[in-house]
């Protein structure tokens, strides 16, 4: 695989575009079979309980994925860059589509189809654990560190428009030839992002002295406690929006989730460069806003104008993820901002987690409308936070 240096001098939009969007392509074609892999489940409904809980095991492994951490990795993280990461994350999702093949063939065992199922879900989980944070981590290696947000919000355009198309074609594939021909898709994508990455260039590694885990963890954690806060209105509606559409008697939810992942997509193509430019901190805090405003809309008696609301908090939320990842980078040295990320981003997966159960809870002691307000206090309480980070010092 050929290296490249960070280059030196600064870069214009264009050039960065072109560094950037091949690194994320195979990340695409990553969470394109991911989302298609949604399917598994249906087809054992009486046991998703059993294995579901491996495909929301994202970013977590991300957190011990580089040196200085302790893990049973260890040897693996001192000879590795990210690109390897990354090329050992997408082998990880190629080898689960082979698990899925395995678990359709072995139906007549039920137990061996269940642990080969929860194999290819954990494959899953961990592959694109590694392939995602070294994803952001390659394409930071690529441009520099000064265009973090740009590369952040790229992957966020690559995750969400895959997931938009293998979610229905993991349906076609699950209508054509069940989870044989969805395994079988999975494992030839999966070698197919691996070719692709494989011919990137790969990138420097940061040398010098890595501070322990804890250290990190103390650096970043209030980062990604205002992240998880901010997450919880953008989780509820997606969680949410079609039963309480059906509630008020309402058709068009999902045009109004459309309007929300689409001004999501929209405002990071058009606008992840104000990060740069103003800060990731402002950018967070103007972002909490509107995404205050657009949950505040929920409360409206019209469909129209929740709709509304949707599209603000999608694109409220857009660039909370990006901006807020900035500054949270900036709290460590280079040699743990793989560390960093990775913890970074647990705690986005964590509240799309509690964000379904929490909303429940509140919606059968309060009513559903509440569980919009409820979101709504806490991106205030984001917002409020997040004036708090200004005062933190970078390293």
């Amino acid at each position: 695989m050929p290296t490249s240096d960070r280059p030196a001098a600064p870069l214009a939009a264009p050039e960065l575009n072109k560094r950037i969007i091949p690194i994320f392509f195979h990340l695409y074609l990553l969470f394109d079979h991911w989302y298609s892999a949604g399917h598994p489940a249906r087809l054992y409904p009486h046991h998703a309980g059993f294995f579901d809980p491996a495909r929301r095991y994202r970013h977590q492994p991300a957190i011990f994925q580089h040196p200085g951490q302790p893990s049973l990795c260890r040897p693996l993280r001192r000879s590795a860059g990210t690109e390897k990461i990354v090329l050992i994350g997408l082998l990880c999702c190629a080898l689960s589509g082979a698990c899925y093949m395995m678990a359709r063939a072995t139906t007549a065992q039920p137990v061996l189809s269940l642990c080969c199922l929860f194999a290819g879900r954990l494959l899953l989980g961990v592959g694109e654990s590694f392939a995602s944070t070294g994803s952001m981590l390659w394409g930071i290696g690529a441009v520099g560190q000064r265009h973090t947000g740009r590369v952040i919000s790229w992957n966020g355009v690559a995750t969400y428009g895959a997931i938009a198309i293998g979610a229905p074609l993991g349906v076609l594939f699950n209508n054509l030839g069940g989870l044989a021909l969805v395994g079988g898709f999975i494992l030839l994508v999966g070698i197919g992002s691996w070719q692709v990455a494989l011919r990137r260039p790969a990138v420097s590694v940061s040398a010098g002295r890595r501070i322990p885990f804890t250290a990190v963890f103390g650096k970043v954690w209030l980062f990604g406690l205002v992240l998880g806060l901010g997450t919880l209105g953008f989780g509820v509606i997606v969680s949410f929006i079609t039963l309480y559409f059906a509630e008020r008697g309402w058709s068009g939810a999902a045009f109004a989730l459309t309007l929300m992942s689409c001004a999501f997509v929209g405002v990071r193509l058009m606008w992840c460069n104000v990060i740069g430019r103003y800060g990731g901190r402002r950018v967070a805090l103007l972002s909490f806003v509107v995404e205050t405003a657009g949950l505040l809309l929920w409360a409206a008696p019209v469909a129209a104008i929740a709709s509304i609301g949707a599209l603000l908090t999608g694109a409220g939320f857009s660039l909370v993820f990006p901006a807020l990842g900035v500054e949270a980078m900036k709290q460590v040295p280079p040699q743990n901002q793989g560390t960093a990320l990775g913890t970074y981003c647990a705690f986005l997966d964590l509240a799309l987690g509690v964000a379904g159960p929490a909303a429940g809870v509140v919606m059968s002691h309060l009513g559903m409308s509440w569980i919009y307000l409820a979101a709504a206090l806490m991106a205030v309480l984001a917002a409020l936070m997040t004036l708090r980070l200004k005062q933190t010092a970078p390293a």
